[in-house]
């Protein structure tokens, strides 16, 4: 970021999706906006500043009817070494930033209470290929799984550790997993995601004591979340690092991607297309295909198969958004 007068540069810390507040070099804290023409500088994105940007920014005075002081007007964000993106597959083209500048993006998966399908997490890690963004799979909740669901949860542990995702299961109730957790996430930047009541905030207050996050049960009638993270927060980890809270995701849709890329975002499809007969083989209808003889051999599982068959289908729906 070049360096101007009067800038102060920072680390965006919260988003309300209007407010922003920022941590300067100095360790102080500041409210701020975005400034008035930033918005049309060809950022196509609901909210062109996510947690996690470094930005510049300089000091102003606003009208009381605000917030009394000074504030910070963003100017700038340096550039970023890579970023999530969500949307809702009922909105717009337009896509959401949930967090930028990530080492490792955590998935938290529920078998139950409320379920996580293999649909939606095959779009995620598509979605973290696509961006370069390692991924930590943690299957959460054990402590309230039957024996069907604990080798459901098993299978499911094995499938994608195959794969080369690194997986954990645990409990804050009973405290499984949570030391291998702290270690996995230790001195880095973590976004953590996961459909609505997955357990995320209640994880975050127990590798993080005292930041008391707001908790809510699912719904009993229908067995899924209630939202209570309503924007993204970056939090200090005291164990070294950083843990961002980001809103639960329903659903993803596809971004920037051509149906011919898609393939290349399953890590073992685009392994074994190597010895298709086309090289521009989609794996759907061609002769020669090694993906779909893979298939039928047990070598890429079939819910895998499906979903980046479900990806294709419904590119054209879905995308320029993901």
């Amino acid at each position: 970021m070049p360096k101007i007068k009067n800038l102060k540069e920072g680390l965006v810390i919260k988003s309300t999706g209007s407010w922003y507040t920022v941590e300067d070099t100095d360790g102080q804290i500041y409210e701020c906006k975005i400034k008035g023409n930033f918005r049309i500088k060809g950022i196509k994105n609901t909210n062109p500043v996510a947690v996690g940007d470094r930005v510049g920014f300089k000091l102003s005075h606003i009208s009381a009817d605000e917030k009394d002081g000074k504030i910070g007007l963003i100017t700038s964000i340096s550039e970023r070494k890579n970023y999530i993106i969500r949307r809702s597959i009922n909105l717009s083209k337009q896509a959401h930033i949930i967090a930028a500048n990530i080492d490792q993006a955590v998935l938290i998966v529920t078998l139950n209470y409320p379920v996580t399908t293999t649909t939606f997490i095959d779009r995620f890690l598509a979605s973290a290929e696509a961006y370069r963004i390692p991924v930590l799979m943690v299957f959460n909740k054990t402590d309230r799984y039957d024996i069907i669901q604990l080798q459901r949860l098993n299978d499911l542990i094995n499938l994608y550790e195959e794969i080369g995702y690194k997986c954990i299961s645990t409990s804050a109730k009973t405290s499984q997993g949570m030391e291998l957790l702290k270690q996995a996430l230790k001195n880095k930047t973590n976004v953590v995601n996961g459909h609505s009541g997955v357990g995320k905030s209640t994880l975050i207050n127990y590798l993080q004591p005292g930041l008391n996050l707001k908790t809510k049960e699912i719904s009993d009638s229908h067995k899924t979340g209630k939202h209570t993270t309503t924007y993204s927060e970056l939090y200090k980890l005291d164990f070294g690092g950083f843990i961002i809270d980001t809103p639960g995701i329903k659903a993803f849709g596809m971004l920037e991607m051509e149906p011919w890329e898609i393939s290349h975002y399953f890590v073992e499809i685009f392994e074994i297309s190597e010895n298709c007969q086309y090289n521009n083989c989609s794996h759907t209808h061609e002769p020669g295909c090694a993906v779909k003889e893979a298939v039928e051999k047990g070598k890429i599982a079939q819910s895998r198969f499906t979903s980046y068959l479900g990806l294709l289908e419904s590119d054209e729906k879905y995308r320029p958004a993901f």
